[in-house]
């Protein structure tokens, strides 16, 4: 079964970034959608980035209140997906969750909290 380890979170300035791994147990070059998904305290999860493959080529997509500031990679040699955030506002405060979909199986990861505070 497909695991997934997040890391990176912390406690950050407004303004300041962060870089979010995503670690998975077995290789992700066959898998076609992964994202990350973020819960801030009494709100519902929501989708933040996803990254297709096609092939040889990638697609990024972004909800909008991330788009411009977050980047999301992936590294199938190391097996790990990432999430650059700059600009980070304290309406960015979460935790933070990895999830990748393999063969119509859904899969997510543990969380990472991330912090924006003064």
């Amino acid at each position: 079964q497909l695991q997934l380890v997040e890391s990176g979170g912390g406690l950050v300035q407004p303004g300041g970034s962060l870089r979010l791994s995503c670690a998975t147990s077995e290789s992700i070059g066959s898998i076609l959608t992964m994202g990350w998904y973020r819960q801030a305290p009494g709100k519902l999860r929501e989708w933040v980035a996803q990254t297709s493959s096609r092939g040889s080529v990638n697609f990024e997509n972004y909800a909008d209140s991330v788009r411009g500031r977050f980047t999301i990679s992936r590294d199938n040699a190391k097996n790990t997906m990432y999430l650059q955030m700059t600009g980070l506002k304290p309406e960015d405060t979460a935790v933070y969750y990895c999830n990748a979909n393999k063969l119509g199986t859904t899969y997510w990861g543990q969380g990472t909290q991330v912090t924006v505070s003064s």
